[in-house]
């Protein structure tokens, strides 16, 4: 539970930028709608941690949540366009409802940020091995690594997405 000082923080703080971060974000989305959403999701960001708000800079402070919230904005409509271009690829009894697509995005989301943990060329190997099929020479020839190596990153990358099964099994 927030305290009377944080929430009048947050209030003032609502009150001065709210205007200023909406048109910051919508220069750089160009879309008010858009940027309406990610300025209010600023704004509950900075609800949620639920601190006391001493700075400086509070712009600073706000573009730096922004730009985050931004970002993530931004790959997930990369995500989505991917996706629906793929399925529009695909014959109209094989597409799924909007329900079901809403979760296939949300779970490819969820894989790219646990992938995201990774580094980048062990990723690489896993969805050559995964998305591609590749056999582990091909891989080894394509990345300009050995073989065992290729080995080592698709175990690995198997390690890690089996602990995190296992992890989100405990929630």
């Amino acid at each position: 539970m927030s305290s009377p000082a944080i929430d009048q923080q947050i209030t003032m703080l609502y009150q001065q930028h709210h205007t200023w971060i909406y048109h910051w974000l919508y220069k750089k989305l160009g879309n008010s709608a858009d940027a309406a959403d990610l300025a209010q999701d600023t704004f509950l960001r900075v609800l949620a941690r639920q601190q006391q708000l001493e700075f400086q800079q509070p712009r600073a402070y706000l573009v730096n949540i922004a730009k985050g919230l931004m970002v993530n904005w931004l790959q997930r409509k990369e995500v989505e366009r991917a996706y629906l271009e793929v399925l529009i690829e695909q014959p109209e009894i094989q597409q799924p409802s909007p329900e079901h697509q809403i979760i296939i995005i949300e779970t490819l989301l969820e894989v790219m940020a646990l992938l995201a943990e990774l580094p980048y060329s062990v990723v690489l190997t896993f969805l050559y091995a995964q998305l591609e099929k590749l056999k582990y020479q091909e891989i080894a020839d394509r990345l300009d690594i050995s073989v065992s190596t290729v080995k080592r990153n698709i175990q690995r990358a198997y390690l890690h997405c089996l602990k995190a099964m296992l992890a989100a099994e405990d929630l």
